[in-house]
């Protein structure tokens, strides 16, 4: 369900983004070019989110 709600959120919010970059840019709306980044994004937040430790990073006093 993660996957998912990652998913749907991060395309959302790249669609959005490609809509208004490509109207500042004054370019049409492709909607390809939105989902094949959302995927892309999708899969970064996945790799970025694995390679984060989970754990806390302890006391740091000297």
């Amino acid at each position: 369900m993660r996957l998912f709600w990652t998913f749907f959120w991060t395309f959302l919010l790249v669609q959005m983004a490609t809509y208004v970059m490509g109207s500042m840019q004054g370019i049409g709306y492709n909607f390809a070019t939105g989902a094949l980044l959302g995927v892309i994004v999708t899969i970064l937040v996945f790799v970025v989110a694995a390679l984060i430790p989970d754990e806390p990073a302890g006391d740091h006093h000297h």
